[in-house]
């Protein structure tokens, strides 16, 4: 008597990314520095929304007052807050490298390629659901604290749902940035001095240039284009709300698609 081994149904593409989805989701959620972080991040937007609310109303005069950006002053935790985000986001692919977990996660999954896409997706997943949370709720302390009616604003008031929710977009953006330097770097220390040398020395850099060349580069640093997105108006010429974040967004994907191309050409 003879028996017939069932044959193993191969399975999709598909099927494969979502069990590697499920897995780098399991690892983001149970490190420990990334509730650390990220809820420190949210922390920091609520607690500044609501000191600047407390603290700088009674400094203003009332020009100050007519023309501030209260939206982009109640976001004010995103400076601190994008600090949380770069990091993370380095740390997410880095920390494997330094560990040398890398080797097992390339050994369980041997297309590197769709690895980075789902560590990519997880991370991107997790910064935008985070980062919109603590953004609306800074902007919510923000309202919430205030003593003066001239600073309010409505999420339904023109432009302001989308600076509230933009501030989400940019943390999540300045994440995957983060998080494509250290897939090309594959070192924390040099994923982060990179990341932060773009976001604040070219910044500082450009600050010493004639006017003439100010105004025509700096709209197109980093930081610059990223922060029209959670501006409801700017003070200086620069970009605006959508065209400075798709050129953030053109510095995150730069990143990625030099990190995806770099993954399958060099060893763990």
């Amino acid at each position: 008597m003879t028996t017939t081994a069932n044959p193993r149904i191969p399975s999709s593409p598909v099927a494969d990314l979502v069990d590697v989805l499920r897995s780098e989701f399991c690892k983001l959620r149970t490190v420990r520095s990334t509730f650390w972080t990220l809820g420190l991040a949210v922390v920091s937007n609520v607690v500044l929304a609501a000191l600047a609310a407390i603290v700088l109303p009674p400094h203003l005069s009332a020009a100050d007052k007519a023309r501030l950006d209260s939206v982009r002053v109640s976001l004010a935790g995103l400076h601190l807050s994008q600090l949380a985000f770069g990091v993370l986001g380095v740390l997410v692919i880095t920390s494997e490298y330094g560990t040398g977990m890398i080797r097992a996660s390339l050994a369980a999954v041997p297309r590197r390629r769709q690895l980075l896409t789902a560590k990519t997706l997880v991370f991107a997943t997790t910064a935008l659901i985070v980062g919109t949370f603590g953004c609306l709720a800074g902007y919510f302390a923000f309202q919430a604290s205030l003593s003066e009616d001239i600073l309010r604003t409505s999420l339904g008031d023109p432009g302001v749902l989308r600076a509230v929710l933009g501030g989400g977009l940019y943390l999540t953006v300045l994440g995957l940035l983060g998080f494509g330097l250290g897939a090309v770097l594959r070192s924390s220390a040099g994923a982060i001095a990179t990341l932060f040398g773009l976001l604040f020395v070219q910044s500082i850099l450009a600050g010493i240039l004639p006017q003439s060349w100010r105004d025509t580069i700096a709209p197109y640093l980093p930081m610059n284009a990223g922060d029209a997105i959670y501006s409801l108006h700017r003070e200086t010429p620069g970009l605006g709300a959508w065209a400075g974040f798709g050129v953030f967004c053109l510095y995150a994907a730069t990143a990625l698609v030099v990190g995806f191309l770099l993954i399958t050409r060099r060893d763990a």
